[in-house]
Order: structure tokens, then C-alpha cells, then sequence
């Protein structure tokens, strides 16, 4: 059964120093509470997977946290490069990191192929590109079969010492409802060794129960729960608040040099004790303009057998 804590006692439970982490999360459900506690718990030498590296793992590589990123895109979504990122890899600033790329498709099926305790998985998508060039986890296998071509791109599983993922809900044991983009959250949970799962809000059971179909994460699968209100901020949690997209607009201001970059953490990461400061100092107002408009899907009725 997992264990209900705050999110200071799971990251200091869970992480430790030279693991390789995985913050899931597509466009929406990105960990960002969890990424400022890692950088507050100041570890190090991590192997830092993500299908989108985006602000978090900017703000996290700027604090020193990586020593790896295994990634498939990078970026500040809709506004350009991750400078942060950029820096590390090509001046060494703070430290110089490592990288792995990979298509979306293929970085997920890594997820998917440690979630099922695969040896591998196939990719036809990557006959012809240049991926299995530069990086070398990328194998061509001979088609054992007679149909399809002669040689098949395959990538290996791929099972994180951690996972943190967010839902919009769960109970107290760690069963978990997401509606929305799902992106690669499910495959990562399923993969890891350890998984902290944060949340909206903790639910009854009957709430969960009464609408199974949207139970995508079994809680015997979670470790830890952390009830984390607008712990996706700046990114968005369907249906609970929209994404904030002046923060991206003004991380890319704000991460021009490393200086500022460390300016930011210091008042944002470093100088709050936890989320709940942090939402604090974020104005009233701002936190109202990001209220979604309502839009209720269609009541069913799951019969009672």
C-alpha cells in the first residue's frame, strides 16, 4: 500500500544521488513541485529522463542536479531553446552533462518495453533516419520473418530507478484517474522501480470506483501519494487550471544567463520551504485568469452487478 506524505518526505524517501529519474508528463501533469524539491534536497549526478525536457529540467539542470539527460525534444514550448540546457552542453555551465536522444515514439517504447519486461522493442519509424547513428542503445535486429524488411531498428527497455508522475486524482492507496493528454505517464509509472505519484486531490474510493475506465494507475503500483495542489504550475492540470503561458514567456527572459537563472531559483526554489509558499508569492489575480471554463463530459451509468 503507499504511503500518504508530503512531497519533502517522498523526494527524500525515494531520490538519491547518481539515480535516473523520470518527471512524466505531456504538455500537462508536469511535476514541477517535485522538481523544485529535488533542487531544494540538492542532489546530484542524475540521469534525468523525460520525453519533453522542458522548463523543470531546464531549472533543474541549471541547479546542478544532472549529470545526464535522456531525452526526445527539448525545449520552451512555444517560445525556443532551453537555455539552461544549452549551456550545459555546449560550455559546461554549471557542469558539463551527457545526452541521449530519441523520437518520441521510440523513447516511450522504451518506457513501454521496461513496463512489460520486454528485451526490446521494434521501430519501423526509425529505418532510414539518422537516430541509430548517434545513439548507440539504438540496434538493427534481422527480420525474422518474411514479410516486412530485412532489418528492424530496436530500442531497450528502458525502467527508471524513479518515477514522478501526476494525476488529477487518486485514493489513499495510490489508484490514480487522469483524463486528458495521458502522454507517457502510464508507461512511466508501470516502468520504474519507484514511483511517486502527486496529485490534485485524494478522493474517497467510491469516487475512484465509480468510474473505473478512468483508473489508469493501480496503486499497487505507487509508493508514495502527495496531495500537491497546483503542483503542475506553470503547465496545466486538465481541468483544474489552465497552463500559465506567461512563466514560459518569462523563464525565456529570465534564463538568459546564468546569473539570472540563479537569481530565479534563489527566490522561486531555494527561498520557499515548499509549494505552498510558492503559490504564495504568485498573485491572486494571476491564479484567477487561469480558472478553466466548465465542460462536464456525459454522466453514463455503470449498472450495478
Amino acid at each position: 500500500m503507499a504511503d500518504i506524505v508530503n512531497m519533502e518526505c517522498a523526494i527524500s524517501a525515494a531520490v538519491d544521488d547518481g539515480q535516473r529519474l523520470y518527471l512524466g508528463g505531456f504538455t500537462h501533469l508536469i511535476p514541477f513541485a517535485a522538481g523544485h524539491e529535488i533542487i531544494r534536497q540538492e542532489y546530484r549526478d542524475l540521469d534525468l529522463v523525460r520525453a519533453t525536457p522542458d522548463l523543470i529540467y531546464d531549472q533543474m539542470i541549471a541547479a546542478g542536479c544532472a549529470s545526464k539527460v535522456t531525452f526526445s525534444w527539448a525545449g520552451n514550448p512555444g517560445v525556443g531553446s532551453l537555455r539552461a540546457f544549452r549551456r550545459a552542453v555546449e560550455d559546461g555551465i554549471p557542469n558539463e552533462i551527457a545526452i541521449e536522444e530519441y523520437s518520441h515514439f521510440g523513447l516511450v517504447s522504451r518506457l513501454a518495453a521496461g513496463a512489460q519486461d520486454l528485451p526490446f522493442l521494434p521501430l519501423r519509424t526509425y529505418i532510414g533516419s539518422d537516430y541509430p547513428d548517434h545513439t548507440d542503445a539504438i540496434r538493427i535486429l534481422e527480420n525474422p520473418y518474411d514479410d516486412g524488411p530485412d532489418e528492424i531498428p530496436v530500442v531497450p527497455p528502458l525502467n527508471p530507478d524513479v518515477a514522478i508522475v501526476r494525476a488529477q486524482r487518486a485514493d489513499e492507496e495510490g489508484s490514480a484517474q487522469l483524463w486528458g493528454i495521458l502522454g507517457e505517464i502510464v508507461e512511466a509509472a508501470f516502468a520504474a522501480d519507484t514511483v511517486v505519484l502527486s496529485v490534485e486531490e485524494i478522493v474517497d474510493k467510491r469516487v475512484i470506483r465509480s468510474d473505473p475506465n478512468r483508473t489508469l494507475i493501480s496503486g499497487t503500483a505507487v509508493d508514495y501519494v502527495v496531495e500537491e495542489p497546483y503542483g503542475s504550475h506553470p503547465s496545466y492540470a486538465q481541468g483544474y487550471y489552465d497552463r500559465d503561458n506567461e512563466a514560459y514567456l518569462e523563464w525565456d527572459r529570465q534564463s538568459e544567463t546564468h546569473e539570472s537563472t540563479t537569481e530565479w531559483l534563489d527566490e522561486w526554489v531555494y527561498g520557499v520551504d515548499d509549494r505552498a509558499e510558492y503559490l504564495e508569492k504568485v498573485a491572486t489575480d494571476r491564479f484567477l485568469d487561469l480558472q478553466p471554463q466548465t465542460s462536464y463530459a456525459t454522466p453514463i451509468d455503470m449498472g450495478d452487478y
